[in-house]
C-alpha cells in the first residue's frame, strides 16, 4: 500500500516523513510532490491508496486535486489539511468524498489514527473490488450480520427472555457456523476516558482506536472473538468462543494487560467485568447475568470483576456509618476529618464486597441530607447552593464508580466548607448584596430574591444585613433607588414616570410618595427646581432644548452668560431663547 503527501511546505512534508511511522501502517512507500501537477504525474503512473495533500497552494487547489481524483475514479482515500477552518472548504471536501478534514497545526498522533483508520478504509475497498469480481460479495455482510445476531441477543437478554427456538431460527436463516454446544463467555469493558481526551472530544476516533486495542490484545489459540458491540455509551461488551475449556485466569490476564494499556493509549480508565460462561443453549442466561451485574455491582476503576464471584457471594443489607458521629463534625467544622471519614466508609464498604450500587445510592442519599440539613441551620439555602450544571453532572455520575463518587463527595463537603466560611464573615455578605442592589437597582429586589443571591434564608439575610448596615434590607433598597431616581432627574431628559420605571417602581404614585418621604419634594418639583438652578446648569445642563454647547456662539442664547461666567456644558439640547 503507497501513500502520496502534497504540500508546496518543504519542512510539512519533511515532518510528516519523519514522525509518522509507517511502516507500522503497512505503508510500502510514501511518494511526495510539491503541487498538484506533479501530485497528478504520480497518481497516473504509481498505485496511490492514501492521498494527503494541504487545500492551499499556489499552483492549484487540494480541492482541485481532489475532484480530479474524483473525475477519474481513483480509489483514493484522501485526508486534506489546511490551516483555515473555512466552512467552505468543509463544505466542499465533504461533497468530494474527502476521507478527512484536518485543521494544522499537525497533531501527529491524532494523524496516525486518521491515517490508520484511512488505511482499514482502503483495504476494505480493497476487499470489496475483489470479492465483487470474484463473485463473493457475500462476504462483505458477514461481520455485519453477525454484530446484528449478538447485538439483538445482548439487547434482548435485558427486556424478556430469550428463547432457544428463536436463535436456532436466527442461525438457520442467518447461515451462522454455530452449533448449539459452542461454548460462549461474554466480557464486559466500562470505560472512563479522562476530561480533555479523545475519548471526550472526538470519539469516533476513540471507539476506532479502542477496537483496535481489543482484537490486538484478545489473541488467543484458546477461542474467537464472535464480536465486540457498545451496548450503551462507554460500556463495550466481547462475546468470546472457547475452543477448549474457558480459562478464568487467562482472560484476568489479558484484562489486566487490557487496562495497562488503556490509561496510555487511550487515556481512559477501564473496569473489566468477566461474565459467565455457557452453552449456546443458555446464552441468554449468561447474558442477563452478566449484564445484571455490571449494573448491580459499583465499579473500581482499573480493576476486574468475576459475574460468578458476585452471584455467589453474601449479600448483606445497607448498613449506615456513624451518621451522629459524622454530623458532630460538621458542627465543629472538621470538614476535612469530616470528608475522610466518609471516604473511609465507602473503602470498607467495597473490600467487604457489600457496595452495590443500590447500596451506593442510599449511602450517598445519608451524606447529602447531613450536609444540607447542617447548612440550612446555618441560614443557608442548601437546595440553591447545589444548583446548577456541576452539581447535576457530579451527582448523576456519581453512582458509575468508587472514584465518581469520591468526587462527588469532594465538591459537596469542598462547596459546604467554603460557604460555609463566606456566610459565617457576615460583612462580607452584607457587602455583595449591597454591590448587588447598586448594580440592579432596576430589577425586582425582593427579600426572597436577594437570598437567593447569597443562597441563605431571607430571614437570616435580613437579620445580618441590619446588623452589619444598621439599615433595614427593604430601606436601603429604597434609598439606593430614590438615589438614582435623583440622579437621573438631574442629568437626564427623561420624564418622571420613565425614571420611575427604570429604578424599579412600576406604580407611579407609589414612586412619588416615596419620593418624596425620602427627598422632601415630589418628583416633578424636584426636577423643575433642578432645571432652573444657576448651579445645575453651572454643573452642566443647559436645557433640555439645547443642541450646542456653550463655546459656540448663538445670540439667541446671549452665549449661556449665567452671572457673568461662560458656562462649558458637557450634554447637547435644543436651545430657544424663551428657556432663559
Amino acid at each position: 500500500m503507497n501513500v502520496l503527501l502534497v504540500d508546496d511546505d518543504f519542512y510539512v512534508i519533511a515532518a510528516l516523513q519523519k514522525r509518522i511511522d509507517w511502516e507500522s501502517l503497512h505503508i510500502d512507500t510514501v511518494y511526495t510532490a510539491n503541487n498538484v501537477a506533479q501530485a497528478r504525474e504520480i497518481i497516473e503512473k504509481h498505485s496511490i491508496q492514501i492521498l494527503i495533500s494541504d487545500i492551499e497552494m499556489p499552483q492549484g487547489s487540494g480541492l482541485e486535486l481532489l475532484a480530479w481524483i474524483r473525475e477519474g475514479n481513483y480509489s483514493i482515500q484522501t485526508i486534506l489539511l489546511t490551516n483555515y477552518a473555512d466552512f467552505n472548504y468543509a463544505q466542499k471536501a465533504i461533497e468530494l468524498q474527502s476521507f478527512e478534514y484536518f485543521l494544522k497545526p499537525i497533531e501527529f498522533d491524532k494523524l496516525m489514527l486518521i491515517i490508520h483508520k484511512a488505511v482499514t478504509q482502503a483495504k476494505e475497498q480493497q476487499r470489496n473490488e475483489k470479492a465483487i469480481q470474484g463473485g463473493y460479495f457475500w462476504q462483505k455482510n458477514q461481520a455485519k450480520i453477525l454484530e446484528h445476531f449478538w447485538r439483538k441477543l445482548v439487547s434482548g437478554s435485558t427486556s424478556f427472555p430469550i428463547k432457544l427456538a428463536d436463535i436456532t431460527l436466527a442461525i438457520e436463516e442467518q447461515n451462522l457456523s454455530y452449533q448449539m454446544s459452542d461454548t460462549l463467555q461474554p466480557l464486559i469493558f466500562n470505560l472512563f476516558p479522562y476530561n480533555g481526551s479523545m475519548g471526550k472530544e472526538e470519539k469516533d476516533l476513540f471507539d476506532f482506536a479502542l477496537l483496535n486495542v481489543l482484537y490486538e490484545l484478545l489473541r488467543s489459540p484458546c477461542f474467537t472473538i464472535e464480536s465486540i458491540l457498545e451496548y450503551k455509551d462507554y460500556n463495550w461488551i466481547a462475546l468470546l468462543k472457547w475452543n477448549q475449556t474457558p480459562d478464568t485466569p487467562l482472560l484476568e490476564e489479558l484484562c489486566s494487560s487490557f487496562i495497562q494499556k488503556a490509561i496510555p493509549y487511550l487515556k481512559c480508565d477501564v473496569c473489566c467485568n468477566i461474565g459467565l460462561s455457557d452453552k449456546l443453549t443458555h446464552v441468554g442466561n449468561v447474558l442477563k447475568q452478566s449484564l445484571r451485574m455490571d449494573e448491580e455491582i459499583t465499579r473500581c476503576r482499573n480493576q476486574t470483576f468475576l459475574v460468578e464471584a458476585y452471584l455467589y457471594q453474601n449479600k448483606t443489607g445497607y448498613t449506615p456509618p456513624d451518621l451522629a458521629y459524622l454530623e458532630e463534625l460538621l458542627n465543629q467544622n472538621q470538614f476535612t476529618t469530616f470528608l475522610e471519614e466518609v471516604t473511609k466508609s465507602l473503602r470498607v464498604m467495597l473490600n467487604n464486597r457489600t457496595l452495590e450500587t443500590s447500596v451506593l445510592s442510599l449511602f450517598r442519599l445519608d451524606i447529602v441530607q447531613l450536609v444540607y440539613s447542617f447548612l440550612n441551620l446555618k441560614g443557608i439555602r442548601s437546595h440553591k447552593l447545589y444548583s446548577g450544571k456541576t452539581n447535576d453532572k457530579l451527582s448523576l455520575h456519581s453512582l458509575n464508580s468508587i472514584e465518581d463518587m469520591e468526587e462527588y463527595l469532594k465538591y459537596l463537603v469542598t462547596t459546604a466548607m467554603k460557604y460555609r466560611e463566606f456566610a459565617a464573615q457576615t460583612k462580607s455578605v452584607a457587602e455583595e448584596i449591597k454591590q448587588y442592589i447598586h448594580s440592579h437597582y432596576g430589577d425586582d429586589l425582593s427579600r426572597n430574591d436577594l437570598a437567593e443571591i447569597v443562597y441563605l434564608n431571607p430571614d437570616y439575610l435580613a437579620r445580618i444585613f441590619k446588623r452589619e448596615t444598621g439599615v433595614s434590607l427593604g430601606s436601603y433598597v429604597i434609598q439606593v433607588r430614590i438615589a438614582a431616581a435623583k440622579h437621573l432627574l438631574e442629568s437626564t431628559n427623561m420624564s418622571v414616570y420613565t425614571v420611575a420605571n427604570k429604578v424599579g417602581y412600576n406604580n407611579y404614585s407609589y414612586f412619588s410618595k416615596l419620593f418624596k418621604q425620602e427627598v422632601g419634594l415630589p418628583p416633578n418639583d424636584y426636577k423643575k427646581e433642578q432645571q432652573y438652578n444657576p448651579a445645575y446648569l453651572k454643573e452642566g445642563l443647559c436645557h433640555r432644548r439645547c443642541t450646542h454647547t456653550s463655546e459656540q456662539q448663538n445670540p439667541q442664547c446671549h452665549n449661556h452668560d449665567f452671572g457673568g461666567s461662560l458656562v462649558k456644558l458637557e450634554t447637547l439640547h435644543i436651545c430657544h431663547p424663551a428657556d432663559f
